[in-house]
């Protein structure tokens, strides 16, 4: 759409004076924006010196409007994500300055009870607008904002809440985040989906050191977006009380209109380094001098003098803040440090103890009833159809639930897993997504938050690189809030090899999901294992991956029959598929069956872990202990697999128990080669399983 700037005429009264807008809290404004540039001054000038705080950033410049938005964010269906200089905002949504300085401090009690760097902000608000958990990677901010403003969309025109109508979500930023592929993913979204979203843009010239212009051409993303489709762009100064207000105001009012996304660019200096040990030896003299001449605090006190505040009010109100700094500070100072006893909690939701904002469960959702018992019924049915079953039944049962990906819509998935559910539950419910699995995930974690249960799908296991910031940071959420927020959703991804392999669709690399804390992982082998395990997981109150092995999606093996509608396994609980005295194999996903017929003919244990991350550690070392032996059998790599972790937990907790050495057989450090034969040579095959039992027995 068209790029507007700001007319500063139309803010001249007939008297020929600016005026100030009446519908704008000026006090407040003042109020705040001193708060914020005394906080900033006593960190630099007192706390960070005495190392009572070791990261430092200051909004020293961007303060003014940011408060000024802050402001108008007033519904407690508003949501913002900001970043690590987005204090103002915070404070401006009544962030108690006593929890700033505590959270910079590393206290109990502040934004992440010590977990994380006190300027990643995040604040669950039941009073007013909520600031979102906010990350350390630059643009990671944008896509879960825009998950918010679809899910603003879904309460409204789904969950028919009125209470959602003309809320907003509002992601802040900097000039160098317009370069992030988040920045790129949302914008795509929200315009594409007509999204109630604000993207605030406060361009300070420099990334770190790195001039706006090496970000993006000529160093302006408004003038460079001014042909972008369903994108209203106002572009101006934030430095400039009427003009900053005015701008601030029309943005926040097309987009509460329901009128699309806007993209609202101020132009701010950035009056202090990155951080504290930024001495921005890379400005000039000359540079510096013009950036302190646009600062926009004596630009606030001169344009309220005499207009609005009497003579001695601003300093006044400086009394105001200096007494409010202080006392915040010694109450800061006072709280006490986190005890390395809390460290570990908060990975995983824990009973009792719900998170404060995010999940179905915030929203007042009650699972049905679930039991481990199958009632199995019917046909036998392959591993398609019975996740498309659960999730047919779980989107009929809870209005919730929403799928969405890439081609899972009318195409029905490319393995046809959701094929017919969007014709049955509408494209509000089950909708196609644009080629970008930042968005996807990110979008995800915002919808999440929001209180529904998304299922996003990523269509090959190694197209989930590209959304890999956004699964670390969903995962780490409730962790680093300390409980403040989840984001609880299920994740599924196809992969493995099929008839044939190739390096891009047939990778597992499971072992990566385990690595990244805070997410359950689910390997189902077979129909009925999928069932409960899907089941539990859109039940739950955690963010899991859903690994769909490709093999096993057709496999007559894997077919069972539909165990019922109440069916849900546990994680963390494996199988025994098959008892035997001389070795135990371990082993999950497509290795199941050949593992099974390997073992035909032998003695032995074969657990199908089902779940990798809990994993039934204590079924596999009761095993062991018995059976003597440990063979471990999986498709993913030999060097740092998951079979690596489960061997050094055997060897570590049954070593006296062991008659021969605890034994792997992989894949090779390859990737999945494409040729069938090539793929037969190098995945575990039957013959290769059954001739590695023999050794381990007759060692």
């Amino acid at each position: 759409m068209k790029l507007m700037t700001a007319d500063p005429a139309a803010t001249i009264s007939r008297h020929g004076a600016r005026t100030p807008d009446p519908a704008v809290d000026w006090r407040r404004v003042a109020y705040l924006t001193l708060l914020s540039r005394a906080l900033d001054t006593l960190e630099e000038q007192q706390l960070v010196p005495q190392r009572k705080i070791l990261y430092q950033f200051s909004a020293r410049g961007h303060d003014m409007a940011q408060v000024m938005l802050g402001l108008r964010l007033d519904r407690p269906q508003d949501a913002a994500c900001g970043y690590y200089r987005s204090r103002p905002l915070l404070l401006a949504l009544g962030v108690d300055p006593e929890v700033a300085l505590a959270s910079a401090m590393a206290r109990e009690g502040g934004y992440s009870g010590g977990r994380d760097i006190g300027s990643v902000f995040n604040f669950p608000n039941p009073a007013g607008a909520s600031a979102l958990p906010m990350c350390g990677g630059v643009g990671a901010q944008y896509t879960p904002t825009a998950g918010w403003a679809q899910a603003i969309d879904y309460h409204r025109a789904v969950l028919k809440d009125p209470a959602y109508d003309h809320a907003i979500a509002v992601a802040l930023g900097g000039d160098a985040s317009v370069a992030a592929n988040g920045f790129w993913s949302a914008l795509t979204i929200a315009t594409t989906q007509a999204l109630p979203m604000l993207f605030y843009i406060e361009d300070n010239g420099f990334g770190i050191s790195v001039p706006s212009a090496f970000q993006t051409p000529g160093g302006d993303i408004a003038a460079n977006l001014a042909s972008w489709r369903g994108l209203d762009i106002i572009s101006g100064d934030g430095t400039d009380p009427a003009e900053a207000a005015m701008l601030v105001d029309r943005a926040v009012a097309f987009v509460r209109a329901g009128q699309g996304p806007c993209l609202l660019r101020l132009t701010v200096p950035r009056l202090q380094g990155h951080s504290f040990q930024d001495t921005q030896t890379y400005k000039s003299d000359e540079l510096v001098a013009a950036e302190w001449a646009r600062d926009p605090l004596p630009k606030l006190k001169a344009y309220l003098d005499g207009s609005l505040l009497g003579q001695g009010e601003w300093e006044q109100i400086e009394r105001q803040v200096d007494a409010e700094v202080e006392r915040a500070r010694a109450a800061a100072e006072a709280r006490p440090l986190p005890t390395t006893q809390s460290v570990m909690r908060n990975v995983f939701f824990e009973e009792g103890a719900l998170q404060a904002m995010g999940g179905q469960f915030t929203a007042g959702y009650v699972a049905p009833p679930m039991s481990d018992e199958p009632v199995p019924g019917g046909q036998r049915i392959n591993m398609v159809t019975a996740i498309r079953r659960t999730l047919d039944h779980e989107l009929g049962v809870n209005p919730r639930v929403v799928l969405f990906g890439e081609d899972i819509g009318r195409k029905g998935g490319v393995h046809a897993v959701t094929l017919g559910l969007q014709d049955k539950y509408g494209a509000a419910r089950v909708f196609d997504t644009s080629l970008s699995e930042e968005g996807i995930i990110g979008r995800a974690v915002g919808m999440a938050i929001a209180g529904l249960m998304p299922v996003p799908e990523i269509q090959f296991r190694k197209y989930a690189e590209p959304a890999t910031e956004q699964i670390n940071d969903c995962g780490t959420m409730r962790w680093r809030t300390d409980n403040r927020f989840a984001a609880p959703m299920v994740v599924r991804i196809p992969g493995g090899f099929f008839k044939c392999g190739d390096p891009w669709h047939s990778q597992t690399n499971e072992v990566a999901f385990i690595h990244n804390p805070g997410w359950k992982v689910a390997v189902p082998s077979n129909a009925e294992d999928a069932v409960g395990l899907l089941r539990s997981a859109l039940r739950g109150n955690d963010p899991v991956i859903f690994f769909e092995h490709r093999a096993m999606l057709d496999a007559a093996w894997a077919r069972r029959a539909y165990p019922g509608d109440d069916f849900a396994l546990p994680f963390g609980k494996a199988k025994l598929t098959r008892e035997g005295d001389d070795i135990t194999i371990v082993t999950w996903g497509a290795m199941v069956p050949r593992c099974e017929e390997a073992a035909q003919g032998r003695s032995a244990d074969v657990i199908d872990l089902r779940t990798l991350m809990p994993w039934d550690k204590e079924a596999v070392l009761a095993s062991v202990r018995r059976t003597r032996r440990c063979l471990i059998v999986h498709e993913d790599l030999q060097t740092a697999g998951f079979g690596a972790e489960i061997a050094a937990v055997v060897a570590d907790e049954a070593f006296i128990y062991l008659d021969a050495p605890v034994a792997r057989l992989t894949m090779p450090d390859i990737p999945s080669p494409h040729n069938p034969v090539l793929l037969d040579w190098a995945v575990p095959s039957v013959e290769r399983i059954a001739a590695r039992i023999d050794e381990l027995v007759a060692f």
